[in-house]
Order: structure tokens, then sequence, then C-alpha cells
């Protein structure tokens, strides 16, 4: 029998080798030594420790969200850039299409000929911008007119005119159909024009920006002018060239062109005449007025001639002139006027007058009842939804060509602002040549009184041409279309500004003239009196009685300020449906 002690050690030998029961071995939390012993642990009631963190972060849920929420990113993006793309595209496509209607172009043209001809045309009219950027419309044209003369892009079958040895200076076009030959005149016409605005300008072909020549630094220019706020520095002479051509290069080749129609060179005739008036070069410019006016009776005898070729003076005949000659002869009158040439220049204005109030109204014509142009009181009827639509889906026509000016025009709208135009030439002319003797005094009011006429002839054609109701000849009974009543417009509105303004700088000399006047007396009598008080003071009548021609000037006010609501007056509005997108 073993001793007590031996047992009881084996016995705790025994206990301690016996494996632990899972239940007694599980704790709830593995931070036991942080509570007691005697009570459950729950995990969410123990502190953990940081030295016992073991997280993780990216589980396959997480994965899963992650996956997801950037495939949303992405697609909301492309979403989102494919909606902008698309509107941009449509905005463009819609832009080119009312440019098409507004300045259409040759359909036979490639597309790239004419967008950029539409550019062109449009960047002078645009009313966005602050200030008509010549640079870019010349750019456009030159581009157009080199894509126009390349015979791998739209000049197949043009003819150069040259000399041996020397670049062609200009094409025969006759083998073009009509279209093509009036865009590409009307090309030409374009870069002319913008020519005669970037004449002052240079390039600096370091930067290739366009700076005005007095803002050159270089010996040919001692003085520049300095450069606004925030505008790049001033060029330097040595790195400065032309920005465009000379608008001589342009104007020649319409005229040594071969196919353009006697009316076109007579138009290209006459606004290079006028560039050389501009230019000081008188004698030059008499001498393109008198080709002009020759071509524009190329198709009459040297003997039948409606004007006489001495004085220019039209004839009194029962045959009336053309519109050529009729605008070639005012313009050579106004030349000779600016030259100083007023006993020339006089009456040949006076005839021409004369010539445009006897010329015809236009010829009445009788509606007819099933006219498919009548316009309808609904805008909802068939035939006006089916227009539209027909409109919106066939690309538009381009318009006949213009009259070539050999009938004598008719007395309507616009050329009735053509005779308001004449009687404004006629007041100034009368008017500047008059000297402020007494004698002349009566002279210069004949000039006052031709000028007044001319602004109320202009203006009772403009408030009839605003009026939609009152737009039909009373003589005729005939309605004229969009385009002439545009045309009239434009020709009625400068003709009023420039009498207002005609009319305001005479009453205002003879305001200056009558107040100087008027002074001499008062002063004499003063000094009569002996009293300076009474000098200073004067009477109190001077002031409160106006002279004849202060009170013209008040009433030259008011008349301006209701002008203005006549050439500034606003569209319409419009009816139909449309109506509710316009403000």
């Amino acid at each position: 029998m073993q001793p007590p002690r031996i047992l009881l050690r084996r016995l705790l030998l025994l206990r301690s080798s016996k494996p632990k029961s899972p239940s007694t071995a599980r704790r709830f939390t593995r931070h036991t030594n942080l509570a007691s012993r005697g009570r459950p642990q729950i995990p969410f009631l123990s502190v953990p420790l940081a030295r016992n963190q073991q997280f993780r972060y990216l589980t396959t849920e997480r994965k899963r969200w992650l996956v997801y929420e950037v495939y949303l990113g992405f697609k909301y993006v492309i979403y989102v850039w494919f909606i902008a793309g698309f509107s941009l595209v449509g905005y463009w496509t819609i832009q080119q299409e009312w440019l098409e209607r507004k300045y259409p172009t040759p359909h036979e043209w490639k597309f790239l000929t004419r967008m950029r001809f539409r550019l062109a045309k449009w960047a002078p009219e645009r009313t966005d911008m602050p200030q008509i950027d010549w640079v870019q419309t010349g750019n456009y044209a030159k581009n157009v007119l080199e894509r126009l003369e390349d015979a791998k892009v739209e000049g197949a079958g043009l003819v150069p005119i040259q000399a041996e040895g020397e670049a062609p200076s200009a094409y025969d076009i006759t083998t073009k159909d009509e279209p093509w030959r009036r865009g590409y005149y009307e090309a030409l016409m374009l870069c002319a024009k913008a020519a005669e605005h970037l004449d002052d300008q240079v390039v600096d072909k370091t930067r290739r920006l366009v700076f005005p020549r007095d803002q050159v630094l270089g010996p040919s220019n001692p003085n520049p002018k300095p450069i606004g706020h925030g505008s790049p520095s001033a060029p330097h002479e040595k790195d400065c060239e032309r920005a465009y051509e000379v608008p001589e290069t342009f104007y020649q080749k319409i005229l040594a062109t071969k196919g353009f129609t006697p009316k076109q060179k007579m138009d290209a005739a006459l606004e290079y005449a006028s560039w050389l008036d501009f230019k000081g070069l008188s004698d030059a410019s008499e001498s393109m007025y008198e080709w002009a006016l020759a071509l524009a009776t190329e198709n009459s005898l040297p003997t039948s001639l409606p004007y006489d070729p001495q004085s220019y003076v039209l004839q009194d005949s029962t045959r009336a002139p053309s519109a050529n000659i009729l605008n070639t002869l005012t313009a050579l009158a106004t030349h000779k006027a600016r030259a100083g040439d007023v006993a020339t220049a006089l009456p040949i204005l006076l005839s021409i007058l004369r010539a445009r109030r006897s010329l015809p109204y236009p010829q009445s014509t009788t509606p007819s009842l099933t006219d498919p142009d009548e316009p309808h009181s609904s805008p909802w009827t068939l035939q006006n939804i089916t227009g539209i639509a027909k409109r919106l889906i066939t690309p538009p026509s381009y318009p006949p060509p213009p009259p070539d000016g050999t009938a004598p025009p008719v007395r309507d709208a616009k050329e009735l602002c053509e005779e308001a135009g004449l009687n404004l030439y006629i007041g100034e002319i009368i008017f500047a040549s008059s000297t402020s003797s007494s004698r002349s005094r009566s002279t210069r009011e004949d000039g006052l009184a031709w000028t007044r006429e001319g602004v109320d002839l202009a203006e009772e054609q403009l408030h009839k041409l605003n009026n939609p109701d009152s737009n039909t000849n009373t003589n005729t009974n005939t309605r004229p279309s969009a385009a002439d009543v545009a045309a009239a417009k434009k020709t009625c509105r400068e003709c009023l500004n420039s009498g207002l303004e005609n009319w305001q700088a005479m009453v205002a000399q003879l305001a200056r003239e009558e107040e100087k006047e008027s002074r001499g007396p008062a002063k004499a009598a003063a000094t009569a009196t002996g009293s300076w008080l009474a000098g200073l003071w004067g009477d109190g009548k001077s002031e409160s009685v106006k002279g004849r021609w202060a009170a013209e000037q008040n009433v030259v006010r008011e008349r301006t300020r209701r002008a203005m609501e006549v050439l500034e007056e606003s569209e319409a509005p419009k009816a139909g449906f449309g109506s509710l997108f316009w403000a």
C-alpha cells in the first residue's frame, strides 16, 4: 500500500493530463484579463486592446459594392459626354442650317467650301461680337477663293488669263454655271472688303498676331501709339508684314475675269472708285467712275446715250434711264461734289432726281383666289403644316439671279428712299457751297429745306414699311416680297439717320451764327449806357426769347427722339406654337 503523499501526487498528475472540455475552455471574448471570471463576458461590453486589433476591411460585400460604384461612375460619365457631344453636334447642325437659309451657297460646291463661305458672310453681320473680326472674315474668304481657284477642289475647267511668264491674274469662268459664278464673285468682293478694313494692319510673323501699323516699333514709326491694357506687346518692324493683300488685287481680278455680268463689273468698279477716293487718288477714282459708266451703257450706242457726255446731265427723253445709269451717275456726282466741283455735281443730281420722280409705279397684279402663297389666318391649317415640314426636310434652293439693272427701276419704297437720299445730297451741297453772308442766307435755308424734305420722305416710307397692314402700294395694290422690304428698310434707315445728322449739324451752325449776331447789338447797347452792371446782368429779355434756329434745334431733337422709335422698332411677335419659345 502506497503512502498517501504518493497517491495524492498521482491524482494531481492525472487530472492535469486529462483534456479539457470545450465548454469550459470557450470564452465569449479573448480579453478575459480585463473582466471578472465570475460573470459571462459579452463582446460589445469589452474594451478592445490596440495590440490585439485584427479587422478585415476588404470583405467580399465591400468588393462588390466598390466594383458597382466604379461601374456607375464610368456609366454616368459616358452618358454625360455623349449628351454633351450630341448637344454640340445638334447645335452646330442647326446653326449651319440657319446660316444656309440666311446666306445661301451654290449646291455644287463641296461641304467645307460652303461652310467657310457661310461663316465669312456671317462674320461681318454678327451681333454677339463687340466689333467685326475682319481678320477672321478675310481668312475665311481667302480660303474659299483659293478652293474655288484650285483645279483639284472646285476650280475644274477654269482657264487662266495670264501673260507670258507671269502668274494668272484672272480666269475665264464662262464654262461654270450661274450659281458658281455668282458665288465666286461674292467671294472676291468679300475679300476686297476685308482688304479695305485691313489695309492699315500688319501681322507679326513671330507670334502670328495682327496689329495696327501705327503701333509698330521701328524707324518708320518714331512715335508709336501705346498698346491697350491687357494686349500683347508691340511688334518690331523687322518682324512684320502686311496682314492682307491690297484691295486693288481683288477689284482688278473682278474687272479682268471673263464670265461676270456687266452689272457685277460695274458694282466692283464703283466700289473700287470709292476706295480710291478714300485714299485721296481723285484722278484715278474719276477714271474708274467713268469706266463704271461705260459698263452701265455697254448696250447703248454712243450716239444714243441718255446723258450728255460732257456734263453727264440726264437729257429729257421719253425713255426712262436704267437703274445702272442712275446709280452710276449718282456716285459720279457725289465724287465731283467731294472734289469741290459743285457746279458740275448739282445739275447731275437734279437731273437724276427729275428722272426718278418720273419713274413708273410697280405693275398691278391681281392675286388669285387659289394662290398657294397666300397667307392664312390660322397657322394650324394642313397647307401650313405640310409647308413647314417640307421646308425643314428639303434643303433650301439657291435664290434666282438678281436683276441685271438694264431696265428702269419702279417707284417703290426703296426708290422713294433713294429719292430722299438725293434730296439730302442736294441740300448738303447747297448748304455747304454757300457762305455765311446775308446774301447767301436764303441759299442756306434752301439747302436746309431740301434736307427736311428728304427726312420727311424717308421717315414716311419707313413708317409704311414697319406697318404690315399699310405695306401695300396704294397706287397698284401690290405687296412687295420680304427681301424687297428688308432692302427698302435698310435704305430708308440709312437715309433717315444721315438726314437727321445733316439737319442737326446745319441748324446748329445757323444757331451759333444767330447767337453771335445777337450778342453784338446787346454789347453795343450795354456800352452805350455806360453801366458795367447793366452789361453784366442785361435786361432779362435776350435770355428769355430764343432765336429761330435755336427753337428749330429743339424741333430737331424731338424729331430725332421720335425717329428712334421707328429705327429701333422690334420685330412683331410670332404667331402659333413657336411663339411660346420667344421672349
